[in-house]
C-alpha cells in the first residue's frame, strides 16, 4: 500500500474509467493535447520566473 491509500488497482480502475468516457480512438489525440498544454504551461512559468529573477529597475521608485 503506498502512503496515501492509493493502491495500484486504484490507478486501474481510473484507466478504465478515462478509457470508457473518451474511447479508446480519442485517447492518444487527447494525450497529445495534454502534452502540449503541459509544455506551454511549463514554458510560461520558466519565462515568469526568468523575469521575476532578472535584475530590473526599482519598483518602489
Amino acid at each position: 500500500m503506498l502512503r496515501n491509500g492509493l493502491e495500484p488497482w486504484h490507478l486501474l480502475i481510473v484507466a478504465i474509467v478515462v478509457i470508457a468516457l473518451f474511447g479508446s480512438k480519442k485517447l492518444p489525440d487527447t494525450a497529445r493535447a495534454l502534452g502540449k498544454s503541459m509544455r506551454i504551461l511549463k514554458s510560461e512559468a520558466k519565462a515568469m520566473k526568468e523575469t521575476d529573477a532578472s535584475p530590473g529597475t526599482d519598483p518602489r521608485t
